[in-house]
């Protein structure tokens, strides 16, 4: 959880750094990065993956398979990585150009992706290692990593946004090369952390490095489906997004001052799935099924307790919040009388979050994959709807948050409800 207040902390500074640099900068680097986060939940998705095979032979207590699984996720990584990489400047560029109302912000997310889609090489190799020290508990190293590609962002964006110290004037070049710059860095952290740490010895993820045909099977079956969920949420999000920069500038800026804080809220939710994940995986390897429910219960528990902690500004002094962001006047009031709107569904989000991690962590994910194209389905109509079809003012479009998450939360409870979903073997 602190590893992703720091990304987050990330998110808020690049987003401050560009809003006070150029408004139409601030919202091409909100969309592109989007459109960059659709592609990397591919590679997030495939890892969590290998996060919830390794729990869970950690939890059966077959720890000599985990290099096997590791190496597995790296060579699977890197027809990914390569895969994304194609997509990112043969495919994308065209596709947005013609969807960009404002032809200049296409012209600059297009300027923020062709630096910002290098970040995935490292990626190859730092989420396979997370993926591993999550699965074990050891996540001390995950926030180390983080620290090194915060402080490393902060300082280049500084740098390179506004060209200070001697440094060339990059704008929205500048934000892109400060996040791949610092991406390297956290994956350097690492791979020197598995290199030498005692437990990744004490595994033989080095010496026992495979690739092995029956791992990848596994983890392509276990994989895919959380892959395919990760990004399809993101690009129904990324849609939305475009068409709101087509209702105007005005409405796409708010947008986007929402969109930075959002991953604040997102701190504990993404924290404590990833806890639950593992925390589910190992319990039903060891055969100890007995103690999921009181998992679940405690994990929902901590995140509102975390949520009400570190989003309760959202509520209470929201325009502070956006300020912080964006101090532009003329987009404070309509912002922050959106973002207290919506913090009840960031909320009801975090409480049926644990519900949907579960199932993931129970090895279920083709459900998981299910309940979410059921939701995004749903979101997406809802979506086109409020804004092509109605024209809600940009306050009425932010409702579909509640639809959708109060879809997820339903299907979610539904099906732990309704299917035996913890004797599922991996």
């Amino acid at each position: 959880m602190a590893s992703t207040f720091i990304q987050s902390i990330v998110l808020i500074t690049d987003s401050s750094f560009l809003s006070r640099y150029d408004t139409l900068a601030f919202d091409a680097s909100g969309n592109g990065g989007l459109i960059y986060i659709t592609m990397f939940m591919a590679l997030v998705g495939m890892n969590e993956g290998a996060q919830i095979l390794m729990a869970r032979k950690v939890g059966e207590g077959k720890e000599e398979l985990l290099p096997k699984i590791f190496g597995s996720a790296i060579a699977i990584n890197i027809v990914l990585m390569s895969m994304l990489l194609i997509l990112s400047w043969i495919v994308l560029p065209n596709f947005i150009l013609e969807n960009t109302r404002n032809f200049h912000l296409g012209e600059l997310q297009l300027e923020y992706l062709h630096i910002r889609s290098f970040g995935m090489i490292p990626s190859v190799l730092s989420l396979a290692i997370i993926a591993y020290f999550i699965s074990i508990g050891k996540t001390a190293i995950v926030l180390v990593s983080a620290l090194g590609i915060a402080l490393t962002n902060i300082g280049l964006d500084y740098l390179l946004i506004f060209g200070k110290a001697g440094f060339s004037e990059m704008g929205i070049k500048g934000a892109a090369l400060a996040s791949t710059i610092s991406d390297c860095v956290g994956a350097m952290i690492l791979i020197i952390a598995i290199l030498f740490s005692k437990v990744s010895r004490l595994h033989g993820m080095i010496n026992g490095f495979r690739i092995e045909l029956k791992s990848s099977i596994s983890l392509i079956k276990l994989g895919t489906p959380l892959m395919l969920q990760g990004s399809l949420a993101l690009l129904t999000w990324t849609i939305f997004f475009f068409w709101i920069e087509q209702m105007g500038v005005f409405e796409l800026t708010v947008s986007q001052n929402l969109r930075s804080l959002y991953f604040l809220a997102f701190v504990p939710i993404f924290g404590f799935g990833a806890a639950t994940k593992t925390y589910i995986s190992q319990y039903i390897g060891s055969g100890n099924k007995v103690a999921l429910s009181l998992i679940i219960k405690r994990m929902q528990l901590l995140t509102m307790v975390f949520l009400v902690i570190l989003f309760h500004g959202a509520l209470l002094y929201p325009e502070k919040l956006i300020s912080i962001i964006n101090p532009e006047q003329e987009f404070l009031a309509t912002s922050a009388e959106t973002l207290r709107f919506i913090f009840c569904s960031i909320l009801l989000y975090g409480f049926v979050s644990i519900y949907f991690h579960t199932i993931a962590g129970s090895g279920n994910t083709r459900y998981i994959f299910l309940i979410e194209s059921i939701s995004v389905l749903i979101y997406i109509v809802c979506a086109y709807i409020f804004i092509k079809v109605l024209d809600l003012d940009i306050f009425w479009v932010w409702s579909v948050e509640y639809i959708y998450f109060g879809t997820i939360g339903t299907l979610s409870i539904i099906y732990l409800t309704k299917f035996d979903w913890k004797s599922k073997h991996l």
